[in-house]
């Protein structure tokens, strides 16, 4: 379907490029959504929300693929369920964090993620991992306690200081590690699941899951608060749609880079909505966390041209097929 209409630069990298950076502004617009109300509501009703108005845009572009049906068709539904259910804890706790933490912080902190699926990836899946990516594993990890370091004030343990940004950052950095766990379910999800179906079933699942915490108390919205859950709903819904697309354009290790983007788009929302700037510690961690998982990606992508290259040389070999 749609093969006569094809984007002006459908094969050129840098439409992937944009896609990726576009979509990190409609991650980040939708958090900074969640923060203006993460401190009435309850945790489960952001979830339910964001998920639940993410299905409008997610339906749409399915069925202007013209596949609905066999879009969403599955053969794992139980690998679905964990993907929801990790998931949607990751959801809670990276959206709990942000009634405590500026957004920038937050974000900086869920850079931890990539270097926890590197980990995951190892006790999980049993994947090989070198000397390489285990250095760049510890020197991230570094730059992570850099950036939780002004949480970790002995004051807040006397009282001498609020307990709540500590809470926070302890969220965040469980909310990094559910999102790592996440990632390691999709890597088995995608051998026999369309892309379409993983993302439906996530919302669908991660919908229901949280709507299971209206038996604890949710609070009705008033019109403006109903108007925004809807507009972050749909932010994270085209969000996840242009992150899909962005990845059919370019190589992993040419997109990848550009989650760091959302640092800045986070630093400019914080200031302008409100009125917060990064501590210093923040932006070295950073810094340190990005490189760190940089260097992982273009490690990723070196092992998998060398992977690529010995299968072509065997296959040449005689006997080799």
């Amino acid at each position: 379907m749609r093969a006569w209409f094809v984007w002006p630069f459908a094969v050129k990298p840098v439409f992937g490029i944009v896609l990726k950076v576009l979509s990190a502004l409609a991650f980040t617009m939708m958090s900074a959504g969640l923060k203006i109300v993460s401190d009435r509501y309850p945790t489960g009703e952001l979830v339910f929300f964001r998920s639940a108005f993410a299905m409008i845009p997610l339906i749409a572009w399915l069925g202007w693929q013209g596949d609905l049906i066999n879009a969403v068709r599955t053969k794992d539904v139980t690998g679905h369920f964990l993907r929801g259910f990790i998931g949607t804890c990751g959801m809670s706790l990276g959206f709990a964090a942000l009634a405590y933490l500026p957004l920038h912080d937050t974000i900086a902190i869920g850079y931890a993620s990539p270097l926890l699926a590197v980990v995951l990836a190892a006790i999980i899946l049993n994947e090989k991992i070198r000397g390489y990516r285990w250095t760049a594993v510890a020197v991230g990890f570094t730059g992570v306690l850099i950036m939780l370091s002004p949480y970790l004030n002995p004051k807040i343990f006397t009282g001498a200081m609020g307990a709540g940004p500590t809470l926070g950052a302890g969220l965040a950095f469980l909310g990094a590690l559910c999102s790592a766990a996440a990632t390691i379910q999709v890597r088995r999800l995608t051998k026999t699941e369309k892309t379409g179906a993983i993302v439906f079933y996530f919302f669908v699942l991660s919908s229901g899951l949280s709507l299971c915490t209206i038996v604890f108390g949710w609070r009705m919205p008033p019109v403006q608060d109903f108007l925004l859950f809807i507009l972050i709903g749909i932010l994270g819904g085209i969000g996840q749609i242009l992150l899909t697309q962005s990845y059919r354009h370019a190589d992993t290790a040419i997109i990848a880079p550009f989650e760091y983007t959302t640092m800045i788009w986070a630093v400019l929302f914080s200031w302008f909505m409100f009125g917060d700037l990064p501590e210093q510690t923040v932006v070295i961690g950073g810094i340190i966390v990005a490189g760190a998982g940089l260097f992982v990606v273009w490690r990723e992508h070196k092992l998998g041209l060398m992977r690529s290259a010995e299968l072509e040389a065997a296959s040449r070999r005689p006997g080799g097929g």
